[in-house]
C-alpha cells in the first residue's frame, strides 16, 4: 500500500531499534518514536479528532511536530501545518478555510494565540513545548505518556493525508490536497538519486510547514533518522550539521548564499554532509560555483518542483553540476534538470498545443504524486487540473536532451512594445554584476510600451550601483529591449518563508509608493 502508515509501520518493523530521532532531548528509535505517534493519536482522539477531520499545527521545525504529523496520518485525520511567519488575521483565515477542529501550537508562539483574532481558539489548543521547557500551562508530554497508544487506522492511498497552503507568491493562499499515494510516490521517485540508507541523518532546514520538508519522506522509507533546526541562521546550520553529524539537507539559494558568506563556516566539521539539495528559486553559476568549492566531497542537486507536486518534479544531478563547471556545458547550470521518473511534462501554447523544441510555453505535468487539486476552490481546481494535466503557472522551454530552463511565472511575463521579456532572464544578466547581491524584475505601466522594466535591486555591503552602470552592464549580454530603464536600490526584498521573491509584494509597494527612479 502506498500510505504513510504502511511506510511507517514498514520502518518500524524493519528498523525498530536504530534511530529515528536525534534531538537535543535525546534520542528516540523508530520503535520509541512510533509509540510516541500512536499515544499522539489517541490525545488527538481524545480532544475530538476524528479521521477525516482537519486540525492545525502553528511550531518551529521539532520532532514532535513531526510526531504530530504522524498523529494524524495514524488516526486517519488531516494535519495542517501553518506558516507561523503570517499576521494573525491571515493565520485565522487559513484555519478557517481548513475548518480546523483543533490547533496545536508551540508555547514559543503564546503571543500570536493570544492577540484578538485567535484569542477565541483558546479552548481548541493543544500547547507542544519549545524545546523541551515545558511550562505549567503546558501538559503535551505528562498526557503523552498517561495516554494509551491508539491502534492505527488503515489509510487508503487516495485519502488526504496532508493540507499545505501555498506561499501565495501571486496572490491568496491555497490548500492544496495531497494524498498518502501523491507522498509516497514522490519519494519513491527520488529514491533512485537520493540512494538513502538507514545510516543517514537527514536535517530538516526549511520551515516544515513546507512541501520541501516533504524530502525527509525519502530517507523515513529507509530507516533514516531525522534531526530538526528551529530556525534557520547559517551558523545555527553549521553546528547543527556538526553536532547531530548530519548526512543530507536541502537549502534554498538564499540559505546558501548566507552560509557561504558567514565565518562558521570555515571552522565547522561537515566530514558527515554528503548530500545538498538546493531549489525553490534560481542560483546564480557563480554561487553554484563557490558552493562546489566550499562544500568539498558534498553532492550537490538542484530540485524543482510544486507544492502540487509533493514537490518534486524535475532535478539536476552532481554529473550535470561538474560537467558545466568544467565548461563542457555551461548552460546546464541555468537549467533545473530534467523529469524525474514517474513525471510526465510537456511544454504547451495558450491551447494546450505542444510547441516546438525550445520554444517558451507553460509546464504541465502529471504523475503519481500530482495532487487532486486545491480544498473549498472548485473553479481554480478545474482549471489548474484540467484533462488530467496539472497546469504549473511556470513558463518554461525544454532542448532536445529533455533538460528544462524556467523563464518565468506566467504572471510575471512582461510584454513591452509589443515583446514578450521573461523576468529571470533579466535578472540571470543582472546577478552577473559582482555588486548585485538580489534584484528581482517586474512590469510597470508605461505609456508608449504599454508596460517598462522596472528592476529593484539590492546591492552586495559596501558597494555603489547606479542605473546607468547596469544598463552599460546589460548591453551586449541581453537585447535592449530587454534592458531595465528604470530601477530601485532597495535594502531588501519581501520574500515568502522559502526566502522567494513575492513579487506581488512588490507590486504593490511600488503602485504605492510609485515607481521612483530615474528612467534612462
Amino acid at each position: 500500500m502506498l500510505t504513510l502508515t504502511a511506510m511507517l509501520a514498514r520502518t518500524m518493523r524493519l528498523y525498530g531499534e536504530r534511530p529515528a530521532i536525534i534531538d537535543a532531548e535525546g534520542q528516540f528509535t523508530w520503535s520509541e518514536f512510533t509509540n510516541r505517534i500512536a499515544r499522539c493519536a489517541a490525545l488527538l482522539s481524545n480532544r475530538g479528532i476524528t479521521p477525516g477531520d482537519r486540525f492545525g499545527i502553528l511550531s518551529r521545525n521539532s520532532f514532535r511536530q513531526a510526531e504530530l504529523m504522524h498523529a494524524g496520518y495514524w488516526l486517519g485525520a488531516i494535519p495542517v501545518p501553518v506558516n507561523y511567519r503570517l499576521a494573525a488575521v491571515e493565520i485565522e483565515a487559513i484555519l478557517e478555510d481548513a475548518d480546523c477542529q483543533l490547533v496545536a501550537v508551540e508555547e514559543f508562539f503564546f503571543s500570536i494565540v493570544a492577540n484578538d483574532c485567535l484569542s477565541h481558539l483558546s479552548d481548541q489548543i493543544v500547547w507542544i513545548p519549545s524545546g523541551g521547557k515545558q511550562t505549567s500551562d503546558c501538559h503535551y508530554e505528562d498526557e503523552l505518556q498517561a495516554t494509551e497508544p491508539l491502534p492505527m487506522r488503515e489509510a487508503s492511498e487516495d485519502d488526504d493525508a496532508l493540507l499545505l497552503y501555498t506561499g501565495g507568491t501571486t496572490g491568496q493562499s491555497k490548500g492544496v490536497r495531497l494524498s498518502h499515494r501523491n507522498i509516497i510516490a514522490n519519494a519513491f521517485q527520488l529514491s533512485f538519486l537520493v540512494r538513502p540508507h538507514h545510516s543517514d541523518i537527514y536535517l530538516h532546514i526549511p520551515p516544515m510547514f513546507h512541501s520541501a520538508d516533504l524530502l525527509g519522506t525519502t530517507h523515513t522509507i529507509a530507516g533514516g533518522a531525522h534531526a530538526y533546526l528551529p530556525q534557520f541562521t547559517p551558523e545555527a546550520a553549521l553546528t547543527t550539521i556538526e553536532n547531530v553529524r548530519a548526512t543530507h539537507a536541502m537549502l534554498t539559494p538564499t540559505m546558501i548564499i548566507m552560509t557561504l558568506q558567514d565565518a562558521a563556516l570555515g571552522r565547522t566539521d561537515l566530514s558527515s554532509f554528503r548530500q545538498l539539495l538546493y531549489g525553490s528559486s534560481p542560483m546564480a553559476a557563480e554561487w553554484i560555483k563557490k558552493a562546489l568549492d566550499a562544500f568539498d566531497d558534498v553532492e550537490i542537486i538542484q530540485a524543482y518542483g510544486l507544492t502540487e507536486t509533493s514537490p518534486i518534479l524535475t532535478i539536476l544531478p552532481m554529473a550535470e553540476h561538474e560537467q558545466a563547471i568544467a565548461g563542457q556545458n555551461v548552460a546546464l547550470l541555468q537549467s533545473v534538470g530534467r523529469p524525474i521518473p514517474g513525471v510526465e511534462m510537456r511544454i504547451v501554447d495558450d491551447n494546450d498545443t505542444d510547441v516546438p523544441i525550445d520554444a517558451a510555453g507553460e509546464i504541465i505535468v502529471r504523475g503519481a504524486n500530482v495532487s487532486k487539486g486545491y480544498l473549498n476552490r472548485p473553479d481554480e481546481s478545474r482549471t489548474g487540473f484540467r484533462k488530467g494535466w496539472l497546469h504549473t503557472g511556470d513558463i518554461g522551454r525544454m532542448n532536445d536532451q529533455g533538460y528544462l530552463f524556467l523563464l518565468d511565472r506566467k504572471k510575471d511575463m512582461i510584454i513591452t512594445g509589443g515583446e514578450n521579456v521573461y523576468s529571470s532572464e533579466v535578472e540571470a544578466c543582472l546577478y552577473q554584476h559582482p555588486d548585485v547581491h538580489e534584484c528581482a524584475v517586474v512590469g510597470v505601466p508605461d505609456d508608449a510600451y504599454g508596460e517598462a522594466l522596472l528592476a529593484v535591486v539590492v546591492t552586495t555591503p559596501g558597494a555603489v550601483l547606479t542605473d546607468t552602470i547596469l544598463i552599460a552592464h546589460c548591453r551586449g549580454r541581453i537585447g535592449g529591449y530587454k534592458i531595465p530603464r528604470r530601477y530601485r536600490f532597495v535594502d531588501e526584498l519581501p520574500k515568502s518563508a522559502m526566502n522567494k521573491i513575492l513579487k506581488n509584494e512588490l507590486r504593490r509597494m511600488i503602485s504605492t509608493e510609485g515607481c521612483a527612479g530615474p528612467e534612462a
